[in-house]
């Protein structure tokens, strides 16, 4: 017994040592309690409520598979949520700069066309 509280003891060190490192180098973790609020809400729509039918996911995987192909794109950018329901492509997460908002409605708008894009996305610079 004395054992599991000495190694949760060390790792709750190892956590607080691990943040205060991280926010002295400018990498603190990011609060994102305001947009979880958000997707929480029943109006909004979420990547767990797409259906699984073959013409939305086949629309998702085609616009996540261009994207990739845009190596100058952020970690964010490649991961942007892509939500697809009845045709319809929502587009949600971070990326670092216009550019990349672009780039990524760029992308969905030529898989989906321009009318069927709904664009949440938002700037987050480093």
């Amino acid at each position: 017994m004395k054992l599991i509280g000495k190694i949760n003891e060390a790792a709750s060190i190892f956590t607080a040592v691990s943040l205060l490192n991280l926010a002295a180098f400018g990498q603190a973790t990011t609060d994102n309690t305001k947009i979880n609020q958000r997707d929480a809400s029943q109006t909004e729509v979420t990547a767990d409520q797409q259906p699984s039918s073959g013409s939305d996911m086949e629309i998702t995987r085609m616009i996540r598979q261009d994207l990739m192909k845009h190596n100058d794109l952020s970690t964010y950018a490649h991961n942007i949520k892509i939500i697809t329901m009845n045709g319809k492509v929502t587009l949600k997460g971070p990326v670092r700069s216009k550019k990349e908002v672009n780039t990524v409605l760029q992308s969905a708008n030529s898989v989906a066309g321009a009318s069927n894009v709904i664009n949440q996305i938002t700037v987050v610079p480093k």
